[in-house]
């Protein structure tokens, strides 16, 4: 299967909305309120400083979408991207979109000497994300997330 990897357009706010609200139900059983993260998703391309969506694809067809923002790392003197919001369509699933994704996110950090790393968090339960984020060289060994949110 060949798989195309591009910068996301206002013209994807809307399936990958729709791939967010599917992801929440599947892995969380949280029912998303739509128009939230339509507004959320929408936010991203008015306010590019805040991250940017990449939107993979097949024979013309979006299947996957993941969304990168920023984290200034003074260690570093440079930004880390962060993946979050990152949705495989299960027919898709296992069939390398990930590592397409992932491969795609890394060469931009490796061209941009601004960039000092990758990071991203993921569910305890969410065994098979780990395994496949084990597969493309990515560790969960150095740090622990911990986390207080507003409304949820």
């Amino acid at each position: 299967m060949k798989i195309e990897i591009r910068t996301a357009t206002e013209q994807n706010i809307q399936i990958i909305a729709n791939y967010q609200i599917e992801m929440a139900m599947e892995t969380e059983s949280l029912q998303l309120d739509a128009d939230i993260v339509l507004k959320g998703v929408t936010t991203i391309f008015q306010n590019p400083e805040l991250g940017q969506y990449y939107i993979a694809l097949s024979k013309n067809t979006p299947i996957a979408s993941l969304l990168t923002t920023y984290e200034w790392s003074d260690w570093r003197n440079a930004r880390v991207l962060w993946i979050q919001s990152v949705f495989v369509r299960k027919e898709y699933r296992k069939k390398g979109v990930f590592a397409a994704l992932y491969q795609h996110i890394k060469e931009i950090a490796l061209e941009d000497k601004n960039i000092g790393g990758i990071r991203l968090y993921v569910d305890k339960t969410n065994i098979a994300a780990q395994e496949t984020y084990k597969k493309v060289g990515m560790n969960g060994e150095h740090y622990q997330l911990f986390e207080w949110m507003i409304n949820g």
